[in-house]
């Protein structure tokens, strides 16, 4: 007769986080297979509203497929055209820009009575020149090509992604849902069948039709909380990725108003930053703020255009994302931190940017889970 080992909660516990530092420890080694993937499931939960309806209308698999593919490569050829053009333009004004980067320095040492040589007499040209342009050019070549390359291999998990999922959700189900309604399914036919003694054919009959409605109800409870997660998954990535574009719509069109200079690139800055809640945000008000300095040589103006975008952000990001995603997905600050540090040292520059919203998806697992560790997780996650 085998014996139950009994394990201390604190060798649980150890365990586990062994257990989670294998896990990042692969994610960071099998990185260029994992990042592609993650945003391939982000464009599927993106598009799952218009394939449902394209799939309720009876329109073939493949054609919704390629529809998304389309879709995806003119937003990608459309962006691509003017950010590129934005930074050819830049860069043919660097020599201007630099220029009056110098005077700025100077004159701010001068006002301030510093005497150190490098401030007296800044020259950004003398600090750029000292940068190998050799190993620059290569890491941008290089990365281009990883670039194209994590796209290709996205659009590669996407297709397989769209044509998947619903056998992959099928199969999660069986495994996990039905695996909880089995034991409880055993209790209620042993419950039914030990009330009474008799044995005959209609009372068989009714309890074969009480344990078949029991049934039903259990797993159609367990399968709906299961759809519930990814209902709440794909709302999550909608609304973020929604109120960021308008942000950032709204962003460059009030840039181009005030005539700050590449106003595109400081949307898409403030699109793709503002997925790491404060430190995104500040980066994204910096940039446009020093080039509002450095294009009109005004700290009075330049601090203008800082208190609209922290107005516009404040309003996008505290106020709208608050009422729309709902309070109860608010996260700790402290872990919104450690998210992020965890991630960007996963997958880099990109775990960053995925941070938040994979803490989020991880938030609402847990929050719809009946455990109470994992009610302790979720609650400890959230920010009150």
């Amino acid at each position: 007769m085998s014996k139950k080992i009994k394990t201390d909660g604190t060798i649980k516990f150890f365990i586990s986080i062994i257990g989670i530092v294998v896990i990042a420890a692969v994610l960071k080694e099998l990185s260029h297979i994992f990042i592609p993937f993650v945003v391939a499931y982000f464009l599927f939960f993106l598009f799952s509203p218009l394939n449902d309806y394209l799939r309720g209308k009876k329109f073939p698999l493949y054609i919704v497929l390629l529809l998304d593919i389309f879709l995806t490569a003119l937003i990608l050829w459309g962006v691509s055209s003017f950010i590129i053009g934005s930074f050819i333009s830049f860069g043919d004004q660097i020599p201007s820009y630099a220029d009056k980067l110098n005077k700025i320095v100077k004159d701010a040492a001068i006002t301030l009575h510093i005497r150190d040589p490098f401030f007296k007499y800044f020259s950004i040209q003398r600090i750029v020149a000292r940068i190998d342009y050799k190993i620059l050019a290569g890491g941008i070549f290089s990365s281009t090509f990883t670039l194209l390359g994590n796209i290709l291999f996205v659009l590669f998990f996407f297709i397989f992604v769209v044509t998947g999922h619903d056998a992959t959700y099928e199969a999660i189900k069986k495994r996990f849902v039905f695996k909880k309604v089995k034991p409880e399914l055993k209790e209620i036919e042993k419950k039914y069948k030990t009330s009474t003694d008799e044995s005959n054919s209609d009372f068989n009959n009714w309890v074969t039709d009480k344990l078949n409605i029991e049934r039903q109800e259990k797993e159609e409870k367990l399968a709906n909380t299961f759809k519930t997660i990814t209902g709440q998954i794909q709302r999550y990535i909608i609304l973020k990725i929604a109120i960021n574009l308008s942000a950032a719509i709204v962003i460059t069109i009030l840039l181009y108003l005030f005539g700050i200079d590449f106003a595109i690139i400081w949307g898409l800055f403030v699109f793709l930053f503002n997925f790491i809640p404060s430190i995104g945000s500040a980066i994204a008000l910096i940039l446009p703020v020093v080039m509002a300095l450095l294009q009109y040589e005004s700290i009075t103006y330049a601090l203008l255009i800082a208190l609209i975008l922290a107005a516009i952000q404040t309003l996008f990001f505290n106020i709208i994302e608050t009422n729309l995603i709902g309070k109860r997905l608010n996260l700790n600050p402290l872990l919104i931190l450690m998210s992020v540090l965890i991630w960007g040292y996963i997958w880099g520059v990109v775990g960053m940017l995925l941070s938040v919203p994979l803490t989020a998806i991880i938030k609402i697992i847990i929050s719809n889970s009946e455990s109470e560790n994992m009610k302790f997780f979720s609650n400890l996650m959230s920010k009150e």
